[in-house]
């Protein structure tokens, strides 16, 4: 079937067609205010390839009476009819158009006339009173009430029971950790943890590259870093300065105060460090020189600075 349904505003000459129809989308007895509507026509026996025009219901729309919905067009019935004269049968389609309305105050509303655009004809189906009441209040008798408050049902044991369990579970496990800190406090309290000096540390850190096997060019990266690393840690024990956290150049600039600390063997360490941050950042490839001359010069730093330490602590063996 082949209906087109257009939006028009034009007037053509009329035709009646019967009268409309009015149906309530809340079935009751009476229409009251705010009750959606049902407003339309009944075209019967509409042949196949038949244009159908709808006028423009937004133009009856009022505040009081809005439009909720515009035209639809419904097939409610197909039929295969015999063509006069002939066998052939032709197929002919029952249609329904409606809109929605709804009415926001009390009265009876004038519904317009629907005119309906079939073919070279103009449809008009006549409009229908609509009857709109409101629910009467009966001031003599009426009473205000307050909100009654919500109702509460008896608590069960299936309702307390998973929440006392919640409860006491959750207990337990406070209780657990109470006691796993007090021991770990009570343990950690009687047996005093020693700690190797820093320079000790640096050492058996600087220890794990010896060899040539760290100087290949796909190891050198993680050589340099664990050198430097070492050292870091080494410095920031010794020297009071937030070594892991310094570029080079800012960790050198720490150390131009310190006396323990010779200018040559200052200069030598930085050239290790200048190094290595080639081959970490720069993908550089250090020469075989290079890799020899980085560990020794890290174990010497290490030494000669814990030895002034060494030479304190004996000319001061009260402090110790």
């Amino acid at each position: 079937m082949k209906v087109l349904t257009l939006i028009l505003a034009a007037m053509l000459e009329t035709v009646p067609a019967g009268p409309a129809w009015i149906r309530q989308l809340q079935p009751r007895d009476s229409i009251l205010v705010a009750d959606q509507i049902e407003y339309g026509f009944q075209l019967d026996s509409v042949p196949e390839g038949t244009s159908i025009l709808l006028f423009d219901y937004r133009e009856h729309a009022t505040d009081s009476l809005p439009l909720l919905r515009n035209w639809q067009l419904d097939t409610t019935a197909r039929l295969r009819v015999r063509r006069p004269g002939s066998r052939e049968r032709v197929k002919q389609y029952n249609l329904r158009g409606s809109v929605v309305i709804a009415p926001f105050e009390e009265g009876t509303y004038r519904l317009p006339d629907i005119r309906v655009l079939r073919g070279a004809d103009t449809l008009v189906f006549e409009g229908l009173d609509l009857d709109v009441k409101t629910l009467p209040v009966d001031t003599a008798t009426f009473q205000l009430h307050d909100i009654k408050g919500q109702m509460r049902y008896p608590l069960t044991a299936k309702e307390v029971v998973p929440w006392v369990m919640l409860f006491w579970l959750a207990a337990g496990l406070v209780a657990l950790a109470v006691c796993l800190v007090f021991i770990r406090r009570r343990r950690a309290g009687g047996v005093a943890v020693s700690r190797d000096p820093a320079y000790i540390v640096a050492l058996r850190e600087l220890d794990k590259w010896r060899g040539e096997k760290f100087w290949a060019a796909d190891k050198q990266k993680a050589y340099y870093s664990g050198i430097t690393d070492a050292l870091k840690s080494y410095i920031a024990d010794r020297f009071g300065v937030d070594a892991p956290e310094m570029t080079t150049a800012e960790l050198f600039d720490a150390l131009k105060g310190e006396k323990d600390l010779p200018a040559d063997l200052r200069e030598e360490l930085r050239g290790v460090f200048e190094c290595a941050d080639f081959v970490k950042f720069a993908k550089h490839v250090a020469s075989d020189e290079d890799n020899a001359r980085a560990l020794p010069t890290a174990v010497r730093f290490v030494t000669s600075t814990y030895q002034t330490v060494l030479e304190e602590e004996q000319k001061n063996p009260d402090e110790l």
